[in-house]
């Protein structure tokens, strides 16, 4: 049994791309991605649990960037224009995360807050959506997608 690691060495990156241009956001401060799953025991007069219902699956976001330098600008016009991006958190230096990547497949903005100003420090954007599809891997590179089959 391997024990886990408390000196924890790795950084984290985070970019988005639009149709194939790749940009990072150097002054995440953080990224919240949520798979949302529901499913409910469906019961017999007969017998408990003789299957399941399920529903679809919630991809949402949030993350909060430093408001310095062209990705909180970048951010914002994509939230105005509505337009699809792909979201990904990997692992930038290090090696103590349990993933490889994890991807947020055309992805829309339904919330940007591009922060108050402050008397000292950057403000600090927050932009939330969702997603319609995701891609998890793990660091032995077994990749699981979001919806299930999704072609994503």
């Amino acid at each position: 049994m391997t024990t886990p690691q408390t000196d924890w060495k790795t950084r984290l990156g985070v970019r988005f791309t639009v149709d194939g241009n790749e940009t990072r956001i150097h002054l995440a401060q953080s990224f919240v991605p949520t798979f949302g799953t529901s499913a409910e025991p469906l019961h017999s007069i007969e017998r408990t649990h003789v299957g399941v219902v399920t529903t679809p699956q919630s991809l949402t976001f949030t993350l909060s960037v430093t408001a310095a330098g062209s990705a909180t600008a970048d951010l914002t016009a994509l939230a105005l224009k509505g337009d699809p991006f792909d979201l990904v958190l990997l692992e930038q230096d290090g090696n103590d995360w349990s993933f490889s990547t994890i991807v947020m497949k055309q992805c829309y903005i339904t919330s940007a807050a591009p922060g108050s100003a402050t008397i000292s420090g950057a403000p600090v954007a927050t932009f939330s959506g969702f997603a319609l599809g995701a891609a998890v891997t793990d660091n032995a590179n077994a990749t699981t997608k979001a919806p299930p089959g999704s072609p994503l």
